[in-house]
């Protein structure tokens, strides 16, 4: 259910007696933002394709195909949706720097659902 304006007004004014300069409130109909962003590069995030079981790395190596921190450059493969035998690879959208990974190593995911984040400048 979304914010009515009174709960919003409540919030803001919350907001203004502490020393939080900035606040964003995600729920599954909206997402709330009070005050001035902090200065940060953007971020982008990378989401599956397709269901299936997603991988930092390939099978065969031990190594994360992109490591936390790792710059690349856009269309560089960061890591691996398994599909049953069938391994596709995920493509970095953006040049960026890998800032995390939102989903697990080996974790079920679904359409859509968000697997790394960039940061880009």
């Amino acid at each position: 259910m979304k914010k009515t304006d009174a709960q919003r007004e409540d919030i803001a004014r919350w907001l203004a007696a502490t020393d939080i300069g900035y606040f964003e409130l995600h729920t599954p109909f909206e997402t709330l933002r009070f005050g001035a962003p902090p200065d940060r590069p953007a971020a982008t995030t990378l989401r599956a394709a397709s269901v299936g079981v997603f991988r930092h790395a390939h099978p065969l190596h031990a190594a994360p195909l992109a490591p936390i921190g790792a710059p690349v450059p856009a269309g560089q493969a960061v890591g691996v949706l398994q599909i049953g035998p069938l391994l596709l690879p995920v493509f970095a959208p953006v040049a960026g720097q890998v800032a995390r990974w939102l989903a697990d190593d080996g974790a079920a995911v679904g359409f859509g659902a968000a697997l790394i984040e960039f940061q880009t400048n």
